[in-house]
């Protein structure tokens, strides 16, 4: 019977705590639980970036860089990608629809297995070379891009590419 008293008032408990995550919990004046804040040490100069990034860490509530595995930044107005690779755990990366040109900032995120670049303004493929995790790649609606050498992404199971690649 006691096991049960203690029950009763311990799963209360423990559920009214978890719905208090983003606030501190006080006891006597005294802080008996306090949530991680939210991950905001990063600096990136693309505002419409900076607008996904902070809705996908408000969203997933993310407190370290390497939380954040997944990101869909599509139809943001996105041109410049420096500063993103902070994020070091992404493994998918939507850039859907952006204005992006530039993918050297994406070599350093060496997690990346599925990248999703379609109808963007991509022009040199090669820096994608250098991801070893990589196994999806969207590269369709990129009409300048110069298309990669054959052998080139050879990591890459499935690319799409623009029909002038074809």
């Amino acid at each position: 019977m006691p096991q049960r008293l203690v029950l009763l008032f311990i799963v209360p408990a423990y559920f009214l705590l978890s719905a208090c995550q983003g606030y501190d919990v006080r006891l006597n004046d005294k802080v008996v639980y306090a949530p991680k804040p939210l991950f905001h040490d990063y600096a990136v100069t693309d505002a419409g970036l900076n607008s996904c990034l902070e809705q996908a860490i408000n969203d997933g509530m993310i407190t370290n860089a390497q939380q954040l595995t997944t990101l869909d930044c599509s139809f943001a107005g996105i041109s410049n990608l420096e500063g993103l690779s902070v994020f070091s755990g992404l493994t998918v990366l939507r850039l859907s629809a952006n204005k992006v040109r530039n993918l050297v900032e994406l070599t350093q995120i060496t997690t990346l297995e599925a990248l999703y670049l379609d109808d963007n303004q991509v022009v040199d493929p090669v820096p994608l070379d250098q991801l070893p995790a990589l196994r999806h790649l969207d590269l369709s609606g990129n009409s300048a891009l110069q298309c990669p050498r054959p052998g080139s992404l050879a990591q890459v199971t499935t690319i799409i590419l623009p029909t002038h690649c074809l």
